[in-house]
């Protein structure tokens, strides 16, 4: 069984209802060990859009990552996403982070995921789970790669939301 974190989040429709639901469908494929406070945040690239629910889960898995990588994105075309949203409003995006302390790089797969340095919506709730948690590739804690980020506090909103 591997380590995985993932990063979930939602920004159209009932965001609580479609992250709980993406949770509920990740299982028995991943078996979910902790997951963070949900956060509202900043739409990021494309800003143009509604504010987003976030959360990062860890969880255990014996798919391989190429597996996993079908199984999160058809968990987000059972919930409606099309491949148009990259970037864009959706109901849910599934990211996978890590997949333990391995480096992927495919056509359809980069793992550890190329943007978490760059994500405070990735990297807070992260915090919150995985205090100790470094980048597989940089050696990088969450405190040195949120320290890159200006005014990440501004981005993201801890909320009472449960999921």
């Amino acid at each position: 069984m591997k380590t995985v974190y993932f990063s979930l989040g939602s920004n159209l429709g009932d965001r609580k209802v479609n992250l709980r639901r993406a949770l509920k469908l990740m299982s028995p494929e991943v078996k979910i060990e902790a997951r963070s406070p949900v956060y509202d945040t900043d739409p990021l690239y494309f800003t143009d859009q509604p504010r987003f629910y976030n959360v990062v889960v860890c969880g255990k898995t014996s798919l391989t990552p190429t597996q996993l990588l079908a199984h999160t994105q058809g968990i987000e075309a059972q919930m409606g996403r099309t491949g148009a949203t990259h970037n864009r409003p959706r109901v849910v995006d599934i990211d996978i982070l890590t997949y333990g302390k391995e480096v992927i790089s495919t056509d359809d797969l980069t793992l550890p995921h190329p943007r978490i340095t760059e994500r405070a919506f990735v990297l807070v709730p992260l915090r919150d789970i995985a205090p100790g948690f470094t980048h597989p590739v940089s050696g990088a804690t969450v405190e040195n790669m949120l320290a890159r980020i200006p005014d990440w506090q501004e981005q993201v909103k801890r909320t009472n939301v449960r999921v």
